[in-house]
């Protein structure tokens, strides 16, 4: 399609690099902003550079924060005896809004995925093996339910268990194929409550 304007073309290629933003839903992304006052826009770019230069991963458990360790590591009201492994920051954002949990996290980064060139070495499995003390009492398992999550489960279940701590993972509730982002607080509160010992 051809575009009068560069720069609303260039805008409409970079909004159809965010994931599940088709060709037409970009389009009408770069229409919404080409309507907005430059003040707004201005906000919105602004929003976007303080993303890039604030954000960082917290060195204990991996999830995404502007100060090191995040606020999880370091709440002294978070239960230091459990601690919830999960693929993403967003899986994080799913299970705090459940508001059941009050353990501490993990996020690996990702999951196995040998065809995709995913192993051990690009997950933080290392970082997640030297956080198990002999305080750390149980750790649950919160993986996707497809191929990926499952094998990560088990892989992470063998290097686990020899530690000592008891081993759960989520259980109802999830469907096979979903991710925890897109679950409902109320499904992944039952998940939760209702896990399970590998």
């Amino acid at each position: 399609m051809l575009y009068t304007s560069e720069a609303l073309h260039q805008l409409i290629e970079e909004f159809a690099q965010l994931p599940g933003i088709g060709r037409k839903t970009a389009q009408r992304l770069a229409l919404f902003v080409l309507k907005q006052s430059k003040d707004d826009v201005a906000r919105m770019a602004q929003a976007l550079v303080n993303v890039k230069e604030r954000i960082r991963y917290c060195s204990t458990c991996w999830n995404i924060t502007e100060v090191d360790p995040c606020a999880i590591c370091s709440g002294p009201k978070r239960e230091k005896k459990v601690i919830c492994v999960v693929e993403e920051p967003n899986d994080v954002i799913a299970v705090e809004k459940t508001g059941e949990f009050r353990g501490l996290y993990h996020v690996l980064g990702g999951s196995l995925s040998p065809l995709d060139g995913i192993g051990p070495e690009e997950l933080k499995v290392r970082e997640l093996l030297s956080r198990i003390t002999q305080d750390v009492e149980e750790v649950i398992l919160a993986m996707n339910p497809n191929v990926e999550g499952e094998a990560t489960t088990l892989y992470l279940t063998r290097l686990i268990k020899p530690l000592g701590p008891r081993v759960t993972r989520i259980a109802r509730g999830i469907p096979v194929g979903g991710d925890l982002e897109f679950a409902d607080e109320a499904t992944l509160s039952r998940a939760i409550e209702g896990r399970i010992a590998v």
